[in-house]
């Protein structure tokens, strides 16, 4: 993992362990929009970062109903 992805991935998962970020955006776009008045390309890849990790989090929701039990 390269620098870029190692600060968004970092960014992503602190920003989505506040509680209620799952379901609300104003952290992320808050964020997002501090990142894109320096650096789009951070902005992008943090992004990017949000939706890899919540696609991971249903994922492994699914995975594990399918092979409980």
């Amino acid at each position: 993992m390269n620098m870029l992805e190692s600060v968004a991935d970092d960014l992503a998962r602190k920003a989505l362990a506040v509680p209620g970020t799952a379901d609300d955006d104003k952290l992320i776009k808050a964020m997002a929009e501090v990142m894109a008045s320096s650096s789009s390309t951070l902005e992008e890849a943090f992004l990017t970062a949000v939706r890899i990790r919540r696609a991971e989090k249903r994922a492994l929701a699914v995975l594990e109903k399918l092979t409980a039990g």
